[in-house]
C-alpha cells in the first residue's frame, strides 16, 4: 500500500511540474530564456577555440535580446583586442565597466589592452582597481604576471 500511495505522489508530482513548466514557457517572447544564455555560452565556447570573429554575432544578439550587460561587453571587447581591434576592444571594456565598475574580467582585459598600447601607467591603474575589487584574485594574478612580463621584455624596473 505504502508503495502504491509512493507511486501516485511522485506521478502526481511529475504531472503537476509539467504543467507548471509549461505555463512558464508561453507567452509573447518567442525564445525561452534559457536558449537566450545559449547564444552568450557558445560565443564564450568560440572565444575559447580562438574564433573571435564568429563568436561576435553571437555575442551582439545576445545583447540585442537581453539588453546590455557586462559579461557580454566585456567579452566582445577581448574578442575585438584579439582580432586587433584595439578601439573597439576598448570602448566594448569601458561599457561593460560603466555598468559595472569592478568587474574583473573587464578590469583584467582593459589593463593588458593597455599594455598591448605600451601604456604601463594605466595597466597598473587597472591592477589597483583589481586589488581593491578582489584582493589577490585570478584577474590580479593575471595581470600582475602580464605587468611583470611587460617590465622584464622592456627592463624596466
Amino acid at each position: 500500500m505504502k508503495n502504491h500511495r509512493l507511486a501516485l505522489i511522485t506521478a502526481f508530482t511529475a504531472l503537476s511540474l509539467g504543467f507548471a513548466s509549461h505555463a512558464f514557457s508561453m507567452g509573447s517572447d518567442s525564445t525561452a530564456p534559457a536558449a537566450k544564455a545559449d547564444d552568450y555560452k557558445k560565443a564564450v565556447n568560440l572565444i575559447d577555440d580562438e574564433k573571435y570573429s564568429a563568436a561576435i554575432p553571437l555575442l551582439q544578439k545576445s545583447i540585442k535580446e537581453k539588453g546590455e550587460y557586462a559579461d557580454a561587453l566585456n567579452q566582445l571587447g577581448y574578442a575585438n583586442r584579439k582580432m586587433g581591434n584595439w578601439k573597439a576592444g576598448m570602448e566594448y571594456y569601458l561599457k561593460a565597466l560603466s555598468l559595472e565598475p569592478k568587474h574583473l574580467g573587464a578590469n583584467e582585459y582593459l589593463g593588458e589592452l593597455y599594455l598591448e598600447q605600451k601604456d604601463l601607467p594605466n595597466a597598473e591603474k587597472q591592477l589597483a582597481v583589481l586589488k581593491a575589487a578582489c584582493g589577490d584574485c585570478d584577474e590580479f594574478d593575471e595581470l600582475e604576471d602580464s605587468i611583470d612580463d611587460y617590465k622584464d621584455d622592456n627592463n624596466i624596473n
